[in-house]
């Protein structure tokens, strides 16, 4: 993974880390922002917007890939590029999850 990419997505935005999670599978966007609604429980809406210019953009540096169209839909799916991205920015969560924990069973 160049520097570029890191320097971009890492740390990611909500919207970016959510495209690639629901990108496992390959997805529409109207798809996305259902998935993720329901991921939240509605505390994320994806703007159509915020939504197509992140697809777009993640298209162009390589982290997504358009695979077909299906009722004037397009489908993408996340590549190997994506699941390192995603991968990070994982473990980056994970690190911060342990050490709000360690941090409140250290103070009670």
């Amino acid at each position: 993974m160049d520097a570029h990419i890191k320097k971009v997505y890492v740390p990611m935005t909500e919207t970016g880390f959510y495209i690639l999670l629901c990108l496992q599978n390959p997805m529409h966007g109207y798809g996305i922002v259902q998935k993720v609604e329901a991921l939240t429980d509605g505390e994320i809406r994806l703007s159509p917007g915020t939504m197509y210019g992140s697809l777009s953009k993640m298209e162009k540096d390589g982290l997504i890939l358009f695979i077909r169209e299906e009722e004037k839909r397009k489908i993408y799916q996340i590549t190997d590029l994506g699941r390192q991205v995603l991968a990070l920015e994982m473990a980056r969560i994970e690190r911060l999850y342990r050490n709000m924990r360690e941090v409140r069973e250290n103070e009670g």
